[in-house]
């Protein structure tokens, strides 16, 4: 199981979401925890200005950026929709 970290701008941005996406968000974030998940959740590395990270998407517009800390431990960086997440 990985351990999961929320960076100061992930929590900032989550708790300004709607109630019933913050569930989604949440349950995504425990599915994501096992790695046999991660082709189900589209797990991809960026490129560009981010490409020292990855992406899942929690539903068809939201995303979650994070980098991995090591083999075991990420930190969750943003949530957002996808042309919000990108720019």
């Amino acid at each position: 199981m990985l351990l999961i970290r929320y960076t100061a701008k992930f929590i900032q941005i989550y708790k300004g979401l709607e109630p019933a996406l913050k569930e989604e968000v949440k349950e995504k974030i425990l599915f994501f925890q096992d790695a046999k998940n991660h082709e189900i959740l589209k797990v991809h590395k960026l490129h560009g200005r981010f490409k020292t990270c990855y992406s899942f998407s929690v539903n068809y517009k939201i995303r979650i950026i994070f980098k991995y800390e090591n083999k075991t431990a990420v930190n969750l960086l943003y949530v957002g929709n996808h042309d919000g997440v990108y720019t």
